[in-house]
């Protein structure tokens, strides 16, 4: 029987239900499309062609070293296109990829490098005095970018015999470690496609992928966000435009010159594209789609980039541990001041949601505890820590760590990290709501909240406050605008005005930090 390699437009969307690997995924355009081109990265393209071939020689090269099945591979470098090549080519050996933290310090690094086990690591020339001040010896082999082309060149072009199947591990992500040790977070090729796929079996457009399509890559590689947003291209068939490191500026002149038409971002990237000097609606003509996720978004900074863009927006929800994304607000949610502005989304078909309390039991629509998650895209494991997995991947559900609740259509409503939430006098009081109504006073450009100690009430809200360009509110002037907007017991106590929020390199702010200081003298974090 012969079977058509025709792409399916469902909901405009191009899905290719054949693919369940990137092994296939190569394989497949390389054949239908060798000319297309699949990746831009400053002035160099790559065709599928390209990416095919050059992937085959690197899976070689990775066998002709001595690794095996299972063995990991590191990547320290920015964006570029040995990225992908060195993706798709731990993919056709089933060695399983780490990318690493570009911006992390020497024993950061070593610690990733010793956890994972790595054997062999592609090193950029940059980041070489970071591997050298490591307090331990680094992998057994460092292949320089620089010289991957030499590494390679006399390696067949040819495919490999190895074929993956869904469950096969391809990647092994760390996690943020804004406490403890950072964990390893295995995922499968399935974390990579059954998104997709239950995007298609129910004929949504929610987030969807079209013939023509150039990608623009804001969040890093070694983010899940930044590798799920490029497989997905990879999977359609479309053109990956990856930036060696994000800046807001490079970012607008790409999307205006090279006719950008998607693009995946977290909030802060946003807001830092809208105040980039002389942008302007014109700037954003081609976009027809924009993805977001990675942290909270005020509801007055969407309204903005909704209003600037002019182009659907879509919001993704889910963890590293969910293979990503797991929940969406889709583009027709989007409706500047409408009911579902502040939910995270709804779960895609394939994925269910719940709330539990902290004895585990399920809890009705509307009541806060923790969010939990069961996607087919959830993570294998956490590397080399069985006890840790089976706190978070309890029979197939993720325990996000995430306070929220459920509507009764059953939409997600994130209020915070369980660990970030504040005890006033009983109360649990969620950061992200007086986040989220401080940033729509004129004055304020970002705010985040914080507990800090207090001896009458256990615990007080303080804000941190960056004050809108050329204006700058008294604390007062926040006071009488947060009243009637938010219970007493929620209104900040004090606030700190500051020109700078720590965040991590994917966009999330570094509560911890802000927090730290304020319980130093404590024997406890909480009161």
């Amino acid at each position: 029987m012969e079977t058509s390699t025709a792409p399916q437009h469902q909901g405009g969307k191009l899905h290719h239900p054949e693919l369940s690997t990137l092994v296939q995924t190569a394989r497949f355009h390389a054949g239908r499309q060798p000319a297309a081109t699949a990746v831009i990265c400053e002035d160099r393209t790559l065709t599928y062609a390209d990416l095919h071939r050059n992937s085959n020689r690197l899976a070689h090269a990775l066998k002709a070293a001595g690794l095996a099945e299972g063995d990991r591979v590191a990547y320290l470098g920015r964006e570029s296109e040995h990225y992908y090549e060195i993706l798709f080519a731990c993919a056709k050996t089933a060695t399983v990829l780490v990318p690493v933290n570009w911006r992390l310090t020497a024993p950061e690094v070593s610690h990733i490098l010793q956890d994972s086990g790595t054997r062999l690591l592609f090193l950029e020339e940059e980041f070489a005095p970071i591997v050298e001040g490591m307090p331990t010896e680094p992998p057994g082999t460092v292949v320089h970018l620089s010289a991957i082309e030499t590494w390679s060149a006399e390696q067949p072009d040819r495919e490999t015999e190895f074929d993956a199947n869904p469950d096969t591990p391809l990647a092994q992500l760390y996690t943020s470690g804004t406490t403890g040790l950072p964990k390893g977070v295995v995922l499968a090729h399935r974390s990579f496609f059954a998104i997709r796929d239950g995007l298609a079996s129910e004929r949504l457009d929610w987030i969807d992928w079209r013939t023509g399509d150039i990608a623009l890559i804001g969040i890093p590689g070694f983010h899940v966000g930044g590798l799920w947003w490029a497989t997905q291209n990879f999977n359609a068939g479309t053109t990956v435009v990856a930036m060696r490191a994000f800046a807001a500026g490079q970012a607008v002149d790409l999307i205006r010159d090279l006719g950008i038409t998607t693009a995946c971002v977290v909030p802060a990237m946003l807001r830092m594209m809208l105040i980039e000097p002389g942008v302007s609606a014109k700037d954003f003509t081609t976009l027809r789609k924009t993805v977001y996720g990675g942290s909270p978004i005020s509801e007055a900074l969407l309204e903005e980039s909704l209003a600037v863009l002019d182009c659907e927006f879509a919001q993704i929800y889910g963890l590293t541990e969910t293979g990503n994304t797991a929940v969406c607000l889709p583009p027709a949610a989007h409706v500047p001041g409408g009911p579902l502005m502040q939910s995270a989304g709804h779960p895609y078909p394939g994925v269910r949601a719940k709330v539990i309390d902290d004895q585990g039991r399920e809890l009705p629509p509307g009541a806060v505890g923790e969010v939990c998650l069961h996607t087919p895209a959830r993570m294998v494991e956490y590397w080399g820590l069985p006890d840790r997995t089976a706190e978070t991947l309890v029979d197939g559900w993720i325990h996000t760590g995430d306070a929220g609740y459920l509507d009764e259509d059953g939409y997600v409503f994130i209020r915070d990290r369980i660990k970030d939430a504040i005890l006033v006098a009983g109360e649990n009081v969620y950061p992200a709501e007086i986040e989220n109504v401080l940033e729509h006073h004129p004055g304020v450009g970002e705010a985040v909240v914080v507990g800090i100690p207090d001896e009458r009430w256990g615990e007080k809200v303080h804000a941190f406050v960056v004050p809108a360009a050329g204006d700058r509110p008294s604390p007062r002037d926040l006071h009488t605008f947060l009243v009637g907007r938010l219970a007493a017991f929620k209104l900040p106590a004090s606030y700190e005005f500051t020109d700078h929020i720590p965040r991590n390199p994917s966009g999330k702010v570094l509560r911890r930090e802000l927090r730290d200081r304020f319980w130093s003298d404590s024997a406890r974090k909480v009161n």
